[in-house]
């Protein structure tokens, strides 16, 4: 009985360099799972990268960390002296004169 699975058109290629001994190791895996080492390959780097992504979408904070944060964002913001001063200071980009 054949697993042939329905695979969806990939227009793009990806192409890089593997040593031997990870070209073996890749392919020893990809067996391990009954995968073609494309397949192996794509998945495996799409869940790291899913991964990486996520870390800088999503942060877990512990509840008193969060009470914190949100106290920290509805407090009002410090003088702004210093800033209204620079921004008063003539923009060196400019030829405007002012």
């Amino acid at each position: 009985m054949s697993s042939a699975v329905a695979r969806s058109p990939r227009p793009q290629q990806l192409n890089f360099r593997a040593t031997d001994r990870q070209a073996d190791l890749l392919r020893r895996a990809a067996a391990a799972t009954d995968q073609t080492v494309t397949d192996f390959v794509l998945t495996s780097a799409m869940i790291e990268a899913e991964k990486v992504l996520a870390d800088r979408r999503h942060f877990v904070v512990e509840r008193i960390r969060w009470d914190e944060l949100i106290e920290l964002l509805d407090a009002p913001l410090p003088s702004t002296t210093r800033l209204r001063a620079l921004k008063a200071r003539r923009d060196p980009f400019t030829d405007d004169g002012a």
